[in-house]
């Protein structure tokens, strides 16, 4: 399936420093703030903050935005020549785009989306938000570029882009129009990145990569590793082949591919998980598949749960001997008791009754179930009765609740949250007290980028940031949020790679031998030391 206006506080910066503050900085107060934690509670500004229209954008028509957008009309005070040193050959765009609507004669509704483009070696295009282009023209001063109209739950979709001002040799400004099924749905303007690492940025910091193993399948989405294995599932996102990849990684310098597993009509296979010898498997058309690890070269599939063949599981968590999967179509995460690994046994769901979003990843830490719900926000919900009951629930601007991972510090409960939308990042929250959920720090990178998954081992978290790749934090201090490490996998030039926000970094494990196994989405299973 992307900034940020400076905080107004110095206490307030040095809480979300991407560094370390000094000794003379200001540190958190010893005397516990009006909620009943040791931290400053900051303000939440959601995932994305109006910035205003990047470029004033004349009205358009249906038929030239839908039907012939090389005949669009050009804002007048476009610099056509200051495009002519954008860097195209071979490079990928990621934009935010700020859409307007016409709520009322004197009122316009603003709201945020994320796109998109591709440039081929020749410097021409060759996609745009993930699909084919089509009337291009980035010459004479000119650059308007425009998807082919595929068919989109069998309605024509159609984005154009029209660029006016560059801002350097990787960045631009433009227009941008909307079309659905013919008709001119939104426009609005929007700005744009060439996603190459972070301006002064090296590869990597402190850590090392020790191998790189390509998935000869669609896109690979998450990893586990058990008995000496690592097993890396994959979706059909392209509509090639999804399924299981085993990796022996007994010499993590080398591993060595012992069995590639696939179902026919069965192909989106997008989270993963072990309990002693059983494997679990989140499956988009079968629920969870269960898989006898006796043999960890050669996974023997076992059974599907719930069974019935008409229940789509997302991903999977396993906690003790409970196993939770999320299911996207039911909107509900299920329970299982996995005191016996290989025969699961359905107990309960929960369930969240005003529901817009679906359960997209779940945590389960000390009697309490941490659910991101998409647009429904971070839930959490008791797990001490037959039926897991809502305790808390928060939300923010322009939501979409997809990771966490929950620690004790200071005596306190505190969980990591990040969405998958553009400018997620990760936020703190002390949720101590569910019904009084409040925010006290943050760590973000780029506005255009966004994280996916993360894992809290100890006091570190580490966080698969797709195109910002692998992030380790020191969280000892929970508030202030320190990079101690990263290690740059999105490369342009890796085969498959695409416009959309889901590139790069997606899936994490730190399963205690010493080593960080990676998922990227082109170039596979990434091995590294830990830090």
């Amino acid at each position: 399936m992307s900034v940020r206006p400076a905080r107004p506080l110095l206490a307030l910066i040095c809480a979300v420093s991407l560094s370390a503050c000094s000794s003379s900085d200001p540190t958190p107060p010893t005397t516990p703030p009006a909620y009943g934690g040791p931290w400053e509670v900051i303000p939440e500004l959601g995932e994305w903050v109006d910035p205003g229209a990047f470029e004033a954008c004349p009205a358009q028509t249906s038929h030239a935005a839908c039907i012939a957008p090389e005949t669009l009309v050009m804002p007048a005070d476009c610099d056509g020549g200051s495009l002519s040193g954008l860097e195209r050959q071979g490079a990928i765009y990621r934009a935010e785009l700020r859409y307007e609507s016409q709520m009322a004669p004197d009122r316009v509704q603003a709201f945020p989306g994320n796109g998109g483009f591709q440039f081929d070696a020749a410097g021409q295009p060759v996609s745009v938000m993930g699909n084919g282009a089509h009337s291009t023209s980035v010459t004479d001063g000119r650059f308007i570029i425009s998807s082919r109209a595929p068919a989109s739950y069998g309605v024509h979709e159609r984005y154009t882009f029209i660029g006016c001002h560059a801002q350097g040799s990787r960045s631009l400004t433009g227009c941008v129009h909307w079309c659905r099924g013919g008709t001119l749905r939104y426009s609005g303007s929007f700005r744009a990145e060439r996603m190459t690492w972070r301006e002064g940025e090296p590869e990597s910091a402190n850590l090392q990569l020790l191998s790189e193993s390509f998935v000869n399948m669609d896109t690979p989405a998450d990893v586990y590793v058990t008995h000496g294995h690592a097993y890396v599932v994959s979706i059909n996102r392209r509509r090639l082949h999804g399924g299981l990849v085993v990796f022996d990684v007994s010499n993590p310098a080398m591993p060595v591919q012992r069995a590639v597993v696939r179902f026919p009509n069965d192909e989106y296979w997008n989270g993963v998980w072990a309990k002693d010898n059983a494997l679990y498997v989140a499956s988009g058309d079968s629920g969870v598949l269960v898989f006898d690890l006796s043999n960890p070269a050669q996974p023997a599939f076992i059974r599907s749960h719930p069974g019935n063949g008409r229940i789509d599981v997302h991903t999977v968590f396993v906690e003790g001997n409970r196993l939770y999967a999320m299911s996207p179509s039911h909107k509900q995460t299920l329970i299982f008791d996995v005191t016996e690994p290989l025969e699961p046994r359905l107990l309960t769901n929960f369930t969240y009754p005003r529901s817009k979003g679906y359960p997209h990843d779940a945590f389960a830490y000390e009697g309490r179930l941490y659910v991101n719900h998409l647009d429904d926000g971070f839930l959490i919900a008791g797990l001490e009765g037959e039926t897991p009951e809502l305790l808390g629930q928060y939300t923010y601007p322009h939501i979409f609740s997809h990771a966490n991972a929950v620690g004790t510090f200071n005596g306190r409960t505190v969980a990591f949250e990040g969405g998958e939308t553009m400018g997620s990042h990760v936020r703190v929250l002390d949720v101590t007290d569910p019904a009084n959920i409040v925010k006290i720090g943050e760590y973000k990178l780029r506005g255009l980028t966004s994280v996916h998954n993360m894992l809290l081992v100890g006091t570190r978290l580490y966080v698969a940031y797709y195109h910002e790749g692998v992030r380790v934090l020191d969280v000892s201090n929970p508030a202030q949020p320190r990079e101690i490490a990263h290690y740059n996998t999105f490369r342009e030039s890796d085969p498959g790679r695409g416009d959309k926000l889901t590139e790069g970094a997606i899936g994490i494990r730190v399963p205690g031998d010493g080593r960080i196994y990676v998922v990227d989405t082109s170039r596979g299973l990434l091995i590294f030391n830990e830090p």
